[in-house]
């Protein structure tokens, strides 16, 4: 049988704490914190639905010192403008916007640790963009 993705590990180094990153990915995704996890604690967790892997948040003794590597591609359940607007406003720094006239595109982020992830548009906006994509090519 092949592997699954159990955990998707953040690391933390100083001064950010695991269970400070936890809270913000928690605000972000909407999953608890797992409650079994305290401030203080060198690795935190969010509960999250059975079936996904878990966001671990653990303590690392060095600093980040390049780009990512993987990031989080995030698929909001609102308009992708309002999500921006959210994130940035919990503490989500905004490092570059790729978005487009036409809707599509995306936005990158980092957290209060530094990790990048994108804010995508939503399942019906980009519906939107494939109709007027569409509409386009068939005037054509």
């Amino acid at each position: 049988m092949p592997s699954i993705v159990k955990h998707i590990t953040f690391d933390c180094a100083a001064p950010h704490e695991p269970y400070e990153l936890a809270r913000f990915w928690s605000q972000v995704l909407g999953h608890p914190v797992d409650p079994g996890d305290a401030p203080g604690d060198d690795e935190v967790a969010l509960e999250v639905p059975a079936g996904q892997p878990t966001l671990l948040f653990v303590r690392v003794p060095e600093n980040k010192t390049l780009k990512n590597r993987v990031h989080l591609d995030l698929e909001p359940d609102r308009p992708r403008d309002r999500e921006v607007e959210r994130v940035a406003a919990i503490g989500g720094v905004i490092v570059s916007d790729m978005r487009k006239p036409n809707g599509r595109g995306w936005v990158v982020f980092e957290d209060p640790a530094g990790n990048e992830f994108c804010i995508e548009g939503s399942a019906a906006e980009r519906a939107a963009a494939e109709q007027r994509d569409k509409a386009a090519a068939e005037a054509q």
